[in-house]
């Protein structure tokens, strides 16, 4: 079970924390990513982090966000800073080689 909380709304240029907590055993041994689903469009990979802490973004968020993991809390983390109007979605975190059934994600809103 992947459970997401953290969103909001928050003004353009504002920042928020997302936390998803992975109800799964094997969390400390495999690649966990941040994905996210604006209205009308598919989903999309955001960021992953491997095991060890090594992190990969795609380019519309590089140098903002910043992912993070606790392997002892079954825990990763998304702080995200300088928000844009663009990145208002449901974000999801799941496994890219595993992709579990997707938990209900937490829905970030930027706005003016």
């Amino acid at each position: 079970q992947l459970q997401a909380s953290g969103g909001g709304s928050v003004q353009p240029g504002g920042s928020l924390k997302l936390s998803c907590v992975a109800s799964v055993s094997i969390f400390s041994d495999i690649i966990m990513g941040w994905y996210r689903q604006a209205p009308g469009k598919q989903r999309e990979l955001v960021a992953r982090i491997t095991s060890g802490g090594v992190t990969d973004y795609a380019d519309f968020v590089k140098g903002r966000f910043t992912f993070s993991r606790d392997n002892a809390r079954n825990l990763v983390s998304l702080e995200m800073t300088d928000l844009k109007p663009d990145d208002s979605a449901v974000y999801y975190c799941n496994s890219p080689d595993l992709l579990w059934t997707w938990g209900r994600g937490t829905l970030v809103t930027v706005s003016s």
